[in-house]
């Protein structure tokens, strides 16, 4: 198959991507792709570091206010159009996949307009502006959770898939996250991350439990900070408990994520739904803090998701401090009943197959645009 991909802005629309794009691989060694995607989001490095072909377009988001720079958005959008319908001109694709973030918009536009096949695949409980106003024009809507396919009444064909990200992280390889972390086989790991870039608020309430985890000697804590928070909190750290405790290992960033999930006891995290595909692939227990800072609050209303299937517990950032997120984690990781029936609920969430999934509806619908 000939794939184009668009996703944008955060890892939590890029890795979905990048996943689709290694199980179609996989599946049909011929495949080629092209990655169309923002000038300015993580995609314009992560992708062509994962070796496929990128070409970026400039585009923005709308603002909720109206503004003049929402008209200078509608210009970027028209503009964002006529260049994908010259890419998708000259890539010639099968099939034309989105996977989140607004540069999805005039990529996947362009090729229903050019009647392309295309999916486009959403991540949240809640759907985005930009799925919302493409699932009218594609081929077929993917959905992450179960149930969401009412969120779409004008569209062609909705699937329950799950997110692609969880196919990536059910095939790893526990043993490579403990070496990669320096731990023996079979740690306890309580792994604390605030998504790709950080979040401050989890910052604050780790500096305030630092001084706490000693009490738990037997858990490995890691916490990722964020590479622009790193230096500045782990000196709070240092302050806070006179020396970083030999049970916490701070860094900036995990490169190797879907392996260190792999050998992960329990997660403190955001509720981003690729996370969250992520964690119950594994059926990993976890503490969701939900950003506040989202459009329609989805990420709590995926968070209450988790926490009604018995998959989790749900702190809200006005409510997060050091002391509560500690207690919470004892709570859990105490008790051996209660993290296995988590541990349970979260699996039963998990999609695992997603990607493949995904993947046979593309080849599905380029099939069925062929004959």
């Amino acid at each position: 198959m000939r794939v184009v991909l668009s996703g944008g802005g955060t890892g939590g629309h890029i890795y979905p991507a990048l996943a689709v794009a290694s199980r179609c691989a996989a599946e049909f060694p011929e495949s080629e792709f092209l990655y169309i995607g923002g000038q300015r989001g993580l995609e314009s490095t992560l992708v062509p570091k994962a070796g496929i072909p990128f070409e970026a377009i400039d585009i923005t988001g709308f603002r909720r206010k109206l503004s003049f720079e929402n008209m200078k958005t509608v210009i970027r959008f028209l503009k964002g159009v006529s260049r994908s319908k010259q890419l998708l001109r000259e890539f010639k694709p099968d099939v034309v996949i989105g996977t989140g973030g607004y540069v999805c918009g005039p990529v996947v536009y362009a090729a229903a307009k050019l009647g392309i096949p295309s999916v486009i695949h959403e991540q949240n409980a809640v759907p985005g502006l930009t799925n919302r106003f493409l699932s009218k024009y594609v081929s077929t809507v993917a959905v992450s959770f179960e149930g969401s396919e009412q969120a779409f009444p004008g569209a062609k064909h909705v699937i329950y898939t799950g997110n692609p990200r969880a196919t990536t992280v059910f095939e790893a390889d526990k043993n490579k996250g403990f070496a990669s972390l320096g731990l023996p086989q079979g740690s306890s790991i309580v792994l604390v991350v605030g998504g790709s870039r950080g979040a401050k608020a989890i910052n604050r309430a780790m500096v305030e439990m630092a001084p706490f985890v000693r009490n738990l000697g037997h858990l490995s804590f890691v916490y990722v900070t964020g590479d622009t928070y790193y230096e500045a909190t782990l000196r709070e750290i240092q302050t806070q408990t006179g020396g970083v405790p030999k049970n916490l290992m701070v860094k900036p960033y995990v490169h190797d994520m879907p392996e260190v999930l792999a050998a992960t006891s329990l997660i403190v995290n955001r509720a981003g739904a690729s996370f969250l595909a992520e964690m119950t692939s594994l059926g990993i227990p976890s503490i969701l803090i939900p950003s506040p800072n989202v459009t329609n609050n989805h990420q709590e209303k995926n968070a209450r998701t988790m926490e009604k299937a018995g998959a989790a517990r749900v702190i809200l950032e006005p409510d997060l401090n050091g002391q509560r997120l500690f207690s919470a984690i004892k709570d859990i990781m105490l008790d051996p009943s209660l993290h296995a029936s988590m541990s349970e609920s979260s699996r039963k969430l998990g999609k695992p197959e997603s990607a493949g999934l995904i993947v046979e509806e593309m080849r599905r619908i380029s099939a069925g645009s062929r004959k």
